[in-house]
């Protein structure tokens, strides 16, 4: 199976809104690719489509070398899909939780208790199996999603968000056990709005009003922007901001913490700072790269 995951110029439709337009991206096995972008940018709509939970209005998805649209049942069997919000029964304990899904697919005693000690393991959740799910916290309930998700042993993950408001040390556990999975050989899908989780992921689709605009893994898509990007660093930023904008050749100019990053068009002339302004170079970071691609789109329609 040359890719586990294929999208073929998937459109799909709410009314008068096109969520997602002409998105295709193939994904080989045991890779990790995510689709970043804003919300409302058809994220969501992509991955529910190829998990067959949502009609393509045009276009095809293939998963496991099967197509979607023709066999929705046996892609079931060979994926886990984790949604942004907690599904799980808040009033059942985790063990409880676990039991339950363990019952849908059908999985017997034996392979049930090897599997659950596993994941309890691997979440490190051992001590946390009587506790309600509606008791645990944020990063637990998503390590608790994760461990149902995974008892079928799925060849691949769909993710959506699946670290949305959780917080920092949760999130990068959560991604630790993620890359322990993909080295075991999974495949994993996943959508989120966070920039530090995409520079993770092994490949990239930037999203942007259903399309995906740039396409490639993190370290190609920041060499490959084509505007020169600057650090700029002064004692009044705020006044360098509007120094800087609308000047000849300035793209675009705008906060990062507690500098400036400035676009500047190929071989464009820098322009003059005030003494005690420090300008560098820099490698732009994804933010910059999806920022300057929304730009782009923006000004192609103007025009």
């Amino acid at each position: 199976m040359e890719y586990a995951v294929e999208a073929r110029g998937l459109r799909r439709r709410f009314g008068a809104v096109e969520a997602v337009r002409e998105v295709s991206f193939a994904v080989r096995p045991g890779e990790v690719f995510g689709l970043v972008g804003p919300d409302g940018a058809g994220k969501t709509t992509v991955l529910r489509m190829l998990c067959g939970l949502l009609d393509a209005d045009e276009g095809e998805g293939r998963v496991a070398g099967l197509g979607v649209r023709e066999n929705p049942d046996a892609i079931k069997d060979c994926i886990g899909y984790m949604a942004q919000k907690f599904g799980l029964y808040a009033d059942l304990t985790v063990d409880e939780n676990m039991d339950f899904y363990a019952d849908l697919f059908g999985i017997p005693g034996v392979a049930r208790r090897e599997l659950k000690g596993r994941l309890l393991r691997m979440t490190r959740m051992e001590a946390f199996g009587g506790r309600a799910a509606g008791k645990l916290s944020g990063g637990m309930r998503q390590k608790l999603s994760l461990m149902c998700t995974l008892l079928h042993k799925p060849q691949i993950l769909f993710l959506d968000e699946p670290t949305n408001g959780v917080d920092p040390v949760s999130r990068r556990d959560f991604w630790l056990i993620l890359e322990d999975l993909v080295r075991g050989g999974l495949t994993v899908v996943v959508t989120t709005s966070y920039l530090d989780e995409a520079e993770r992921c092994g490949r990239l689709g930037l999203m942007h009003q259903g399309r995906i605009v740039k396409m490639g893994s993190p370290a190609e898509l920041k060499a490959g922007l084509p505007e020169e990007c600057y650090a700029v660093r002064g004692n009044r930023p705020r006044q360098l901001l509007q120094q800087l904008s609308g000047q000849a050749g300035v793209l675009d100019v705008k906060m990062y913490g507690a500098e400036l990053h400035l676009f500047l068009e190929p071989g464009g002339r820098v322009p003059e700072l005030e003494a005690e302004a420090r300008l560098e170079r820099i490698v732009p970071s994804l933010e910059d790269v999806l920022m300057a691609e929304i730009r782009r789109q923006r000004t192609r329609r103007v025009a």
